[in-house]
């Protein structure tokens, strides 16, 4: 583990990608295969494989008691060391006694972190813990804090850790990257890699892939300037989900990457009735049924003409509905009756026993097509689901209520069609339009021109918390005016500042989060992890040398905290030129 850590820190103390792809590779390379694998797992930032269940369960606060209590501290004591440093392991490294015969392999801390997964209890759990720090060099410890936080912070983005081991083993990226697509497991790919065997990868279903994302565009010209003729649908206002089904089980996955399954419990059943398996992308809606049951057979290739068809198998609901049942373990009978949900499917990543995403968007539409409309299976061949998810109204293996929709889709090849399509969009009470190229293929994670999105009326950027200050008057004691930032490079450059848009309850609740996230206590003002997204909405948008990013923007409000997005993947500097530009002409 001494190896890693140097590793770490040498990674750290550069900001050239290539060279830390170089320190990676080498390091990689001259690694037993075993320690080469976990290794790669540990410099993501993971004890363990991303499609493993598996979860240390160890506190953030009951390792800053274990790191004061081994340092001889008191709390004061680690707190200004924190608020120095920034990270706890970094206080570990530097609070944390020599002793002699210290020294892990990073294969023991790997069996350690598997011990203390499977460990039920916090005090058996510390015990573990304990043990591990104590034999652990202060380095050592450093980093299997980090990995236990999941907070490494040396500027090794797992897309680096790829690109480090089609070097070390001489395959190529892409080969690496889609073993680790399909696998979930950087760790089984660099075995792969080792043998040669990279093509030998097949999709190991209920670890979720990346999603594909979209453009934004200002204008219906724009719309068509990419590809001369659109598939376009509604822009809905729920969660992006990622639905996983196979043998009858269904995993719902966020666009973190977060199960959230448990929050959505009439799905389930719904999605596992499907002929074959298959993983799904779509948007789960609070939705609004029709009084009286429709036909929800597909619609596919639609004109402005047949919008109204749309509005028959009912409509969304306001993201403020939905945002109730979020992160929700139990959902009660009534709020399922209250808020149902849908979930609108919008296209399809693997169906039966093949993996999709490599086969244009017209293609990959009739797919999903064919999926949805083909015979469900009996309701008894779903009686082992049972523990998954039991409801207590009419689901849609009934055929009373469908609950999986076929997003409509319409085709626009002028811009007073794309006009006219979010018009109506806008009547539904939905954000606006995606617009895709027929001919796209699905690339996971990636931003490009082939998938666009419309929105309108208020520009809208998506930021990353850096800083929050206390309120005044009802809100004293609560931390409500929020300091945003956009990404400029690598780094965060704030472009503005918030107190409105928020509920009274969300204050609270995020108030708490930052008081356990604060890097630097200014007193009023806290300096805090960035890692909160929040979408703000403005009126204009402005030159300004008051923020390091350049503008400010005018009457800025809290359109809602985003907690489906991860800080990576908020606006950046060049979207800020883009909407002042346009704001310009």
């Amino acid at each position: 583990m001494q190896r890693l850590a140097h590793l770490c820190e040498a990674v750290s103390g550069t900001t050239r990608k290539l060279e830390k792809t170089a320190l990676v590779a080498e390091y990689l390379k001259s690694s037993d295969i075993e320690t080469a694998a976990t290794s790669a797992i540990f410099l993501t930032g993971r004890p363990f494989a991303a499609w493993e269940e598996a979860t240390l369960q160890v506190g953030r606060r009951s390792l800053w008691h274990m790191v004061a209590e081994l340092a001889g501290k008191d709390e004061a004591e680690v707190t200004a060391a924190y608020k120095r440093r920034g990270d706890l392991g970094a206080v570990a490294g530097d609070m944390l006694p020599h002793r002699a015969g210290q020294g892990l392999s990073v294969m023991e801390i790997e069996r350690t972190f598997r011990q203390i997964a499977a460990t039920r209890g916090t005090e058996p759990k510390m015990a573990l813990v304990r043990e591990l720090l104590t034999r652990a060099t202060p380095l050592e410890a450093k980093y299997i804090v980090k990995i236990m936080t999941g907070d490494l912070r040396i500027g090794l983005k797992e897309s680096l850790v790829e690109e480090a081991v089609a070097r070390a083993y001489e395959a190529t990226l892409a080969a690496v990257q889609r073993a680790n697509m399909l696998l979930g497991d950087i760790g089984q790919t660099v075995r792969l890699a080792v043998e040669g065997k990279l093509a030998e990868a097949r999709m190991r279903l209920f670890h979720p892939i990346g999603f594909m994302l979209a453009s934004p565009i200002e204008s219906p010209q724009e719309g068509l300037g990419y590809f001369p003729e659109a598939a376009v649908e509604d822009k809905y206002d729920g969660i992006r989900a990622q639905a996983h089904i196979s043998e009858g089980q269904v995993k719902l996955f966020s666009r973190t990457r977060d199960e959230i399954t448990e929050s959505f419990p009439e799905l389930p059943d719904t999605l596992a009735s499907l002929a074959s398996d298959a993983i799904l992308d779509g948007e789960i809606v609070a939705w609004e049924y029709p009084a009286q049951s429709m036909d929800t057979s597909r619609i596919v290739d639609g004109t402005v003409a047949e919008v109204s068809k749309a509005v028959d198998l009912g409509r969304a609901r306001p993201f403020s509905i939905l945002q109730q049942r979020l992160g929700r373990k139990k959902v009660s009978d009534r709020m399922l009756r209250e808020t149902p949900v849908a979930f609108l499917a919008f296209d399809v990543l693997y169906a039966g026993d093949e993996l999709v995403i490599d086969r244009p968007l017209r293609e990959r539409a009739r797919i999903l097509d064919n999926l949805l409309s083909a015979e469900r299976k009996p309701k008894h061949q779903l009686a082992h689901r049972a523990a998954q998810a039991t409801l207590s109204f009419e689901d849609a293996t009934d055929g009373r209520r469908e609950r999986i929709i076929r997003a409509p889709v319409f085709r626009a090849t002028s811009p007073e069609q794309l006009e006219g399509l979010f018009v109506a969009a806008r009547a539904r009470g939905n954000e606006g339009l995606m617009i895709k190229d027929l001919s796209s293929l699905y690339t996971p994670g990636k931003r490009g021109q082939s998938w666009l999105k419309m929105k309108r009326e208020l520009a809208t950027l998506d930021v990353v918390v850096t800083a929050v200050e206390y309120g005044h008057g009802k809100r004293i004691g609560v931390l409500s005016d929020y300091t945003f930032a956009v990404w400029d490079g690598d780094r965060l450059a704030n472009i503005g500042k918030a107190y409105s848009g928020l509920t009274d309850s969300e204050i609270t609740e995020m108030t708490k989060w930052f008081l356990e996230h604060t890097i630097e206590d200014q007193g009023f003002r806290l300096v805090v992890e960035p890692k909160i997204v929040l979408e703000v909405a403005f009126n204009n948008m402005m030159r300004s040398e008051r923020h390091e990013s350049g503008y400010a923007l005018r009457f800025p409000r809290i359109v809602r905290l985003r907690p489906d997005k991860s800080a990576e993947e908020a606006d950046t500097i060049e979207r800020v030129r883009q909407v002042y530009e346009n704001q310009q002409k």
